[in-house]
């Protein structure tokens, strides 16, 4: 069995950040979200990964490498326009073969990993198997219809007027069976050939799909909303662990991470929080659900339910919440009165505050 592993598309929900950066590799708790698929991927048995790549491949090649760190041998697969999820199984083709294939959406992010899905698919082998979450509002995803014993009758991508609330999650596993659908659909209306018109055709010529309904914790992190919410997920699940420096004056408490090099001065800090190698926080408040990255400097400020990534500087702005500060960002304050502030800021931006 191989995985399809899609990191490629444009990221417009997470602009500014993804102007500069592939928006599977902005980190929560100060890890890419990519990561964790590749992880899950390979917790679940499977080497042999094919990652679709476009105008980022660049930057994903660089942080992925030949998967050896996943314990993963990576082939990268150009795709030179994000043109579907149908459309990235076509250029793998190839790749693929005849072997049975788990697809992985890159900016997906699933707690408690795909093993069990790919065991229950090892022992019945459907034509295809998909994975569908309910969700408040279906018409952002595709969604998928059951008749009374819980078989798949319908798929339709983003409907205005959604059957049901059942959304499907970014991870799919196919046989073979699937090269035939994806190359006998057409264009959607928004132009792509969507990987939900393939299943349908599975369904509407006899063949075997199966569902299963999650009820743990899944977010498409094509969002900053939904990035933030995932950042605090995963927070909650990290041990306290203290490696750099706190020195006397200041106090950590509950699940907080102090990388290596990391140093923590005349400050408190209330996890969950991690603050990466070569980070400095000074005079300032640090609260929950927050994750600083490397070598990035906090001084005489507040900071709270946020990432901050690398190399980024806060410097006596009052408090900020639920933001995402992107890469090189300098944070400083200006004249005015002091409030909370919500922040989305691009690699290399400067910001003055009123304080």
């Amino acid at each position: 069995m191989k995985a399809l592993v899609l990191s490629g598309g444009a990221g417009t929900r997470l602009r500014p950040i993804t102007h500069t950066s592939a928006k599977q590799l902005v980190p929560v708790a100060n890890k890419a979200v990519l990561f964790y698929g590749l992880e899950s991927i390979a917790a679940a048995g499977v080497t042999e990964v094919g990652v679709i790549v476009g105008d980022t491949a660049q930057e994903i090649r660089e942080a992925v490498g030949d998967g050896s760190r996943f314990g993963l041998d990576i082939t990268y697969i150009p795709q030179d326009r994000p043109l579907g999820l149908a459309h990235a199984v076509i250029v793998a083709r190839d790749f693929l073969g005849e072997d049975d294939f788990v697809m992985y959406l890159g900016d997906n992010f699933i707690v408690g990993g795909i093993t069990d899905l790919v065991d229950e698919f090892r022992r019945t082998r459907p034509d295809a198997q998909i994975l569908l979450t309910r969700v408040p509002d279906p018409r952002a995803f595709g969604v998928a219809e059951l008749d009374p014993a819980g078989q798949v009758v319908g798929l339709e991508e983003k409907p205005a007027h959604p059957k049901s609330d059942l959304a499907l999650v970014g991870v799919y596993l196919f046989t073979p069976a699937i090269h035939d659908a994806v190359r006998a659909i057409g264009p959607s209306q928004r132009g792509e050939l969507e990987i939900t018109d393939a299943v349908q055709r599975l369904i509407d010529t006899g063949a075997r799909v199966r569902s299963t309904i999650i009820k743990g914790y899944w977010k498409d992190t094509g969002n900053v909303v939904d990035m933030l919410e995932v950042n605090r997920t995963v927070l909650e699940g990290v041990e306290r662990r203290i490696d750099g420096e706190v020195d006397e004056a200041s106090e950590t408490v509950g699940r907080v991470v102090v990388e290596a090099g990391a140093r923590v001065v005349n400050s408190r800090v209330v996890g969950p929080v991690v603050l990466g190698a070569g980070s400095e926080v000074r005079d300032s408040y640090i609260g929950p659900f927050t994750s600083v990255g490397e070598n990035c400097r906090i001084t005489d400020s507040e900071l709270e339910f946020s990432i901050v990534l690398r190399d980024s500087s806060i410097d006596g702005v009052g408090r900020i919440e639920n933001s995402l500060i992107g890469r090189h960002v300098e944070v400083t304050p200006a004249a005015g009165v002091s409030s909370a502030h919500r922040l989305v800021l691009g690699d290399h931006s400067k910001v003055q505050i009123h304080t």
